[in-house]
């Protein structure tokens, strides 16, 4: 089995000490465990395996981690992809997933991005009924390969993050199944077009509970049952009922379990795993998140006010969230010395900053860790998702390099590149650098 997931991490930081990833040249750098991420993969598809003999399609988010490296790995797990712009629909295709295993959603999409996507065979999930105007003219125009399906919000209510919570009354997306008349405009609307297979819906995701998540998916059970009834045959062969698995972030206990989801939808929503539906599931943050690190070297120990702050190289540029929201958002710190093994002794209350020149750019505020020194490392875990690959360049800082690490049985650490670090070169590039004189020409 190798060694666990904090065993493996203890192992990796260090190693990035002894192999030189992080330095005081560079220093802050991004982890992910290889095996970790496989484990993921491979507790998903059981999970549902477990539960139902329906074809499954896993489509990972790749909002979650948009890293072509990383969507590679999943492909080989057996995992597609769940696309949202032509961003990331451009880097599942340079990891090589194929239009079959590729789901496209979002609540803007261009009539281009439309056309793209039928021409490749790509499932799309309309968001509202004008794109499905669209769609009308598009499918009219040029036969396509794409299964495709409708977006409903089913307004069952909102988690504890709102900003996540995608089914309220008044979300942005999806067609709004409990607003006046517009069930039936929906059930209408598919049997106007005997093209329209599928039916999606997804509730939310951080601080959203499994019942639910799984409350909203037996909405949309109800009306894809409902539809296929109005049209004397089954139409809807095909239920995408979203990602959503919240992550536990106060210790490396990975819970809840996808297990646990798929025996809910098992006991709550019975007829969708009898095999009258194909599936697919939008799983994303819960695939990533506890298998990457962030490790930053500690440049300054200062006291202000009486409270002791460790200035880090890791902040708001990569912790954006936790930054901006730290109650929605906290991570957990670990103190480790320059030499990248886990530091000791009695706990001080301090702060942990990071590099960036405004006030609020703290990772933890008042936190109970050993003292902190210039050159130590603290690692913040389960950043695995939509930390630090998604850089936010406030005051230039670099994007870090990114990389994927393995522990073999004698503790040996070998790391892959995903990401190289950014470069000044390239921020200047980004920056319009070569366009200096456009404003005064």
């Amino acid at each position: 089995m190798g060694p666990m997931a904090s065993s493996r991490r203890d192992l990796a930081v260090r190693a990035t000490v002894d192999q030189g990833l992080l330095s005081p040249a560079e220093p802050v750098v991004a982890l992910l465990d290889t095996a970790g991420i496989r484990a993921s993969a491979a507790a998903l598809t059981s999970a549902f395996a477990a539960v139902t003999d329906a074809h499954v399609l896993h489509a990972f988010a790749v909002k979650a981690c948009p890293l072509v490296p990383v969507l590679r790995l999943l492909h080989e797990t057996g995992l597609g992809v769940e696309v949202a712009s032509p961003g990331e629909l451009a880097l599942a295709r340079a990891a090589g997933i194929p239009p079959g295993h590729t789901v496209l959603d979002s609540p803007a999409k261009t009539p281009a991005e439309l056309r793209q996507a039928l021409a490749l065979g790509i499932a799309v999930n309309a968001d509202n009924l004008q794109e499905l105007a669209r769609l009308d003219a598009l499918v009219a125009s040029a036969p396509t390969a794409s299964p495709l399906g409708l977006r409903v919000n089913p307004q069952v209510g909102a988690g504890s993050i709102g900003a996540l919570s995608t089914a309220t009354a008044t979300s942005k997306f999806g067609v709004a199944l409990r607003d006046e008349g517009t069930r039936k405009t929906v059930v209408q609307a598919y049997l106007e077009r005997p093209w329209l297979t599928r039916l999606h819906t997804h509730t939310g995701s951080q601080g959203v509970p499994l019942a639910l998540m799984a409350e909203g998916v037996g909405e949309a059970y109800a009306l894809a049952e409902e539809i296929n009834r109005a049209a004397g045959r089954p139409q809807i062969d095909t239920l995408d009922i979203g990602g959503g698995l919240p992550v536990n972030f106060t210790s490396d206990e990975e819970t809840p379990t996808y297990a646990e989801y798929a025996r809910l939808l098992a006991d709550t929503v019975p007829g969708l795993l009898d095999g009258r539906y194909r599936l697919v599931t939008e799983f994303g943050r819960s695939l990533l998140a506890k298998h990457g690190t962030v490790l930053a070297r500690v440049e300054y120990t200062k006291t202000s006010g009486g409270r002791p702050i460790a200035v880090t190289h890791a902040g708001v540029q990569l912790a954006t969230r936790t930054v901006y929201a730290p109650e929605a958002w906290p991570l957990r710190v670990l103190a480790y010395d320059s030499e990248g093994r886990p530091r000791t002794g009695e706990e001080v209350v301090q702060d942990v900053a990071g590099p960036a020149c405004f006030a609020g750019d703290l990772l933890a505020t008042g936190r109970a860790l050993p003292p902190l020194r210039p050159g130590d490392v603290v690692a913040v875990p389960d950043t695995g998702a939509y930390y630090f690959a998604h850089h936010y360049a406030y005051n230039s800082l670099p994007r870090p390099g990114v990389h994927g690490f393995t522990v073999a049985e004698d503790g040996a650490v070998t790391f892959a590149t995903v990401r190289k670090p950014q470069t000044l070169t390239e921020i200047v590039a980004e920056s319009g650098g070569g366009e200096a004189d456009a404003l005064v020409r």
